[in-house]
Formats: structure tokens, C-alpha cells, sequence
């Protein structure tokens, strides 16, 4: 029934809990959430990255500029409609300011994490 989703290896659909979904730089990334188990600690979770469709807009018709633009991948797109078939989300007016903070937040974890595996590298040297 959810031939997107069983393409990307999810073969029990009806254990998604939620789904998030960040841009980060020319990439999309998608976080599948699952419903915890019994006796488990943390949710299980997965995440895709799909690359932003690039294309050449034109600017003016007169002189021919283009700019090129990026766009959300058609194959997460039709993933994102599955998604939203199972989840049934809950929209709402969001809060700039909050998702730039978390955003911020994010980043600031994934930087941290990144210093520290280098540090360990150089450790090894």
C-alpha cells in the first residue's frame, strides 16, 4: 500500500509515529520516528538525505538571466504524502523564532560532535 515507503526498506508502516523534516544545505533530511517497544528506552528512528533538485529560473525574459533555484526532491515529496497519510499531522501556525532557535540548537549539537571526532582523530596520531 505504501510502495514509497517499502522502497525505503519500512516494511511496517503502521509503526511510524512521526516524521521530521530539515534542509540543510543543498540537501533535504528525513527523520522517520517509530513508536517505542515495549522495554525500550529511547524511540527507534531512521534518517534519509535526499539532494535538492537544482534548476535555472529565468530572471528576466528580455536580457535571458537565469538563476538557479532548488526545489524538494520529487521521490521525498511522494515519500512526505505517504507520511502524511499515517500520521495524519496536526498543522499550526509555526513559530519563526523558535525554529530558527531549534535549528540553531542543532547545529550547535551536530558542530560539537563533529570537533569531538576530530579531536579523537588526532588523539590517534
Amino acid at each position: 500500500m505504501y510502495e514509497h515507503l517499502s522502497q525505503l526498506g519500512i516494511k511496517k508502516p503502521e509503526e511510524i509515529e512521526r516524521y521530521s523534516l530539515r534542509q540543510e544545505a543543498h540537501s533535504d533530511t528525513l527523520k522517520i520516528y517509530f513508536s517505542r517497544q515495549k522495554g525500550e528506552l529511547f524511540a527507534k528512528s531512521i534518517k534519509f538525505k535526499y539532494p535538492r533538485q537544482r534548476k535555472n529560473v529565468v530572471v528576466d525574459s528580455g536580457s535571458g538571466l537565469f538563476r538557479e533555484v532548488t526545489e524538494i526532491n520529487r521521490s521525498l515529496s511522494l515519500v512526505i504524502d505517504e507520511l502524511d497519510k499515517i500520521v495524519k499531522p496536526v498543522y499550526s501556525e509555526p513559530d519563526v523564532k523558535k525554529k530558527i532557535l531549534s535549528d540553531l540548537r542543532h547545529l550547535e549539537k551536530v558542530v560539537a560532535m563533529k570537533i569531538a571526532e576530530i579531536e579523537a582523530d588526532l588523539e590517534k596520531l
